[in-house]
């Protein structure tokens, strides 16, 4: 009989060194992504912080001199033309000639070069539009980048919060076990009836199919963190599995620097400053416009008929041309005051977003608020439920409280330990929505 014990020891520590050995080797093949490296991955492959940086690229490829107009323009020209005709022609003198397939042929090419010096300094304010333009795509980008590692963020901390979640329902589990070998030991012995066996089977696997689904949302969301990441969306990892909350956020500090750097903000303002400096392209267009002009040119003519059977010339022609609009149809006083009212309404949409931005800040912070105390209620209540359901377990185990009663405290504990973790989710979400508002989300 000793010999049958110490086998059947020997047996199920080989089992279970052998599960924690292959527990071993899935949990080490699963990658620990940090949500810094979370935060890094996306900023190297999302698929909407690339299409932001190539216009950024787009833009400050166009802020050149030659695109504001400021450089004279060159240009190469050649041209040969042939001619097959039957002709006749009559001279002063009344004689007649007449050629039939009578051929001639013109050769030109040069050189010419054109610069505009004065357009009413339109050139000079497209120049610095153009440059605004560059501000308004790194704007842009911030933008994104920013938008994207508050997506980042958010992904991982729900994560964060289902992983917990999953540990409370593993310990359910756990109890619900016990619950099982406790109500058949006490059927075999006589101290229970099979309703109590059949009611803990009932709950245990109530609890598997709330893991389970637990699990496939856990699945999913990985998923989901994997496309904002923007990699293979079947790689596994796992993520912290505990908040770091900023408890420390100042109203009035987040609301100065939204007020400041906020990218929205920032864009409206530089979007304001291109429509100023598009009033004074077209204002431009009060003044006189004065180009100089030169260029080499060559010239050959042949023909088979008249009085000059073939010349030629070739030179060095220069000049200028000056142009002043004296009327358009009032086209200029109306195109200068839609000008005047786009920068109305630019001014109109920063008034509008500052507001917006205002609210915004000032909602999030008072959840933020609340969030907080949450946390320190929901950590109380999640001990208060640990502490009650130790005590129950220890009455279960003795059989002075009923199975409903010890699923009542096993239930509350779950519970507990769920909204304990949401209310810290729930904070951080605030603490993420604070900061992306002020432009201060971390890079």
């Amino acid at each position: 009989m000793k010999m049958k014990v110490n086998k059947m020891n020997y047996k199920t520590i080989f089992t279970t060194m052998l599960l924690l050995f292959f527990c071993f080797i899935k949990g080490n093949a699963q990658e620990m992504l940090s949500l810094e490296n979370a935060v890094k991955i996306a900023l190297e492959n999302n698929y909407e912080i690339k299409i932001a940086k190539n216009d950024l690229k787009i833009s400050q490829t166009n802020v050149s001199a030659g695109n504001a107009g400021m450089l004279p323009t060159a240009a190469a020209t050649i041209s040969q033309n042939n001619n097959l005709q039957n002709l006749s022609q009559t001279r002063s003198d009344g004689t007649t000639t007449s050629l039939d397939n009578g051929k001639s042929n013109s050769l030109n090419y040069g050189v010419g070069l054109g610069w505009t010096i004065f357009d009413g300094f339109k050139m000079f304010a497209k120049k610095e539009q153009l440059e605004q333009l560059e501000k308004l795509g790194e704007t842009q980008l911030k933008f994104t980048i920013i938008t994207k590692i508050s997506d980042v963020q958010a992904a991982y901390f729900d994560l964060v919060q289902q992983q917990q979640q999953l540990s409370a329902l593993d310990t359910t589990i756990v109890i619900s076990n016990q619950r099982v070998s406790l109500a058949k030991n006490r059927f075999t012995i006589g101290k229970a009836s099979k309703l109590e066996v059949l009611n803990a089977q009932v709950d245990i696997n109530t609890d598997k199919v709330a893991l389970l689904r637990q699990q496939e949302l856990y699945q999913n969301s990985k998923i989901a963190l994997n496309q904002i990441l923007a990699r293979d969306t079947q790689i596994d990892f796992r993520v912290d599995d505990h908040f770091e909350i900023e408890n420390r956020l100042d109203f009035a500090e987040l609301k100065a620097l939204a007020e400041k750097q906020n990218p929205q903000i920032e864009s409206l303002i530089i979007a304001r400053k291109v429509a100023e400096l598009e009033l004074k392209q077209i204002k431009g267009g009060r003044y006189p416009t004065i180009a100089v002009n030169t260029g080499y040119n060559f010239a050959r003519n042949e023909s088979s008929l008249g009085f000059t059977t073939q010349s030629s010339a070739r030179g060095l022609n220069y000049g200028f041309s000056a142009s002043l609009n004296l009327f358009d149809g009032f086209a200029q006083r109306r195109n200068e005051k839609i000008a005047g009212l786009q920068i109305d309404n630019a001014s109109l949409q920063i008034e509008q977003q500052s507001l917006a931005l205002e609210s915004q800040l000032a909602t999030a912070y008072q959840t933020y608020l609340t969030n907080l105390e949450l946390i320190v209620l929901e950590e109380t209540n999640e001990g208060i439920a640990k502490q009650n359901l130790d005590i129950t377990l220890d009455k279960f185990r003795i059989g002075t409280i009923t199975t409903i009663e010890f699923r009542t405290a096993q239930l509350n504990y779950v519970i507990a330990k769920v909204r304990y973790s949401d209310a810290q989710f729930q904070a951080k979400l605030s603490e993420i929505a604070l900061k992306e508002l002020a432009g201060t989300i971390n890079f």
